[in-house]
């Protein structure tokens, strides 16, 4: 395994693979890199994809699509990048036998994968076909939801399967759509992360091994039910707005996992520790100034979060994703008053945050962090 830029290369068997769909809880996608070329021009480029065995991959009358990005190159829109592969997949097809595969972006028979960089182009078998944060259970999502994939990262950051472990439980006092705390069941429940997904991309990829996969899945399903089984009910959730009280409970059934959640609506002012739980992790995604226009309100939010954590949480540990501060606004560290054990650089997106990890010690006087 070797760490790379926004991702992780590894090897591996075909099966490697599928369980890297199937349990990876922090992954987007699983590409299979098919071919890697110098394209500094659209006729390299073109003449790379071709170099490409397709029927390997892809019947005649079947489906595909094209995702394409491109940085630091002569190529520079990623729209014409995979519009020059498409051609040359195309083309292939058609010369050898006059048919030629249809596109679909929806769901396709194989999803291809174009990233060109420094000149350089890696055409890659997308085996997902779609981002892995989609797990299958959201119902419904609120107004700007927290992909699964960066709570699950937040969670294992906090080292929430150490305080599961320990007898620990779970509170999001601003739970939303009820994300943390779902990935957080899911995770202590040993669930496969791609369990409940409908399709994966690699269903219609002629070197999909159906038995392989079915017995994997078995496998993971077994699982899951034994976890589910013996999986304690110590996940607790709140939030201000009775509507997202609704929208949480509605993901929790989908996931499977309502019978194990407690949800009350009320704001972080009066939230407390969960009745019989001498530690745990409160974990939370507060609201953001850019998205929702309460940039001013936030120092506010975090004193208020920070103040309720030191007088009733002594003894657990705290992680929030803050919003980076801007010149001339208090840091959230220093608006929580509370020691930060660790700071970790995230990313929803374009938009950039830090997530705090604290222990609570219970004192009462203001920690700045060192």
């Amino acid at each position: 395994v070797r760490e790379a830029l926004a991702g992780a290369h590894f090897s591996g068997t075909l099966e490697t693979a599928y369980r890297a769909c199937l349990w990876s809880r922090l992954a987007s996608r699983i590409l299979v890199p098919l071919a890697e070329f110098d394209a500094a021009d659209e006729d390299a480029l073109y003449r790379g994809a071709q170099q490409i065995d397709w029927s390997q991959h892809l019947a005649a009358h079947g489906t595909f699509a094209v995702d394409a990005g491109t940085a630091m190159s002569k190529l520079t829109h990623s729209q014409f990048v995979g519009l020059r592969v498409k051609d040359a997949v195309v083309d292939q097809f058609r010369q050898r036998d006059g048919n030629r595969p249809g596109i679909d972006t929806d769901e396709p028979d194989i999803r291809i994968n174009v990233r060109l960089r420094r000149d350089r182009a890696t055409i890659s078998l997308d085996l997902a076909g779609t981002p892995l944060h989609r797990r299958g259970w959201r119902e419904v999502q609120g107004e700007a939801p927290l992909k699964e994939n960066l709570a699950a990262a937040m969670l294992l950051r906090a080292r929430w399967p150490e305080v599961y472990a320990a007898g620990g439980a779970l509170l999001d006092p601003m739970c939303g759509s009820g994300t943390l705390l779902i990935e957080g069941a899911l995770m202590a429940a040993d669930v496969a992360a791609g369990l409940r997904r409908e399709h994966f991309g690699f269903a219609g990829w002629r070197g999909h091994d159906a038995a392989l996969w079915q017995r994997l899945h078995d496998a993971a399903q077994s699982r899951a039910q034994e976890g589910l089984r013996n999986l304690r009910a110590c996940f607790f959730g709140s939030d201000s707005a009775p509507l997202m009280i609704e929208v949480a409970k509605k993901n929790a059934q989908g996931a499977g996992v309502a019978g194990f959640v407690q949800l009350q609506r009320h704001d972080v002012a009066h939230m407390q520790r969960p009745h019989g739980f001498e530690t745990g992790l409160l974990v939370t995604n507060p609201p953001y100034g850019e998205r929702m226009g309460e940039r001013g309100e936030l120092p506010g939010l975090y004193r208020t979060l920070g103040e309720r954590l030191r007088r009733d949480f002594a003894g657990w540990r705290a992680a929030a994703r803050v919003a980076v501060p801007e010149h001339g606004q208090e840091d959230p560290a220093h608006a929580l008053g509370l020691r930060v054990d660790k700071r970790y650089a995230l990313y929803n997106g374009a938009l950039a945050c830090n997530l705090l990890v604290c222990g609570i010690d219970g004192a009462a006087a203001r920690v700045r962090e060192p």
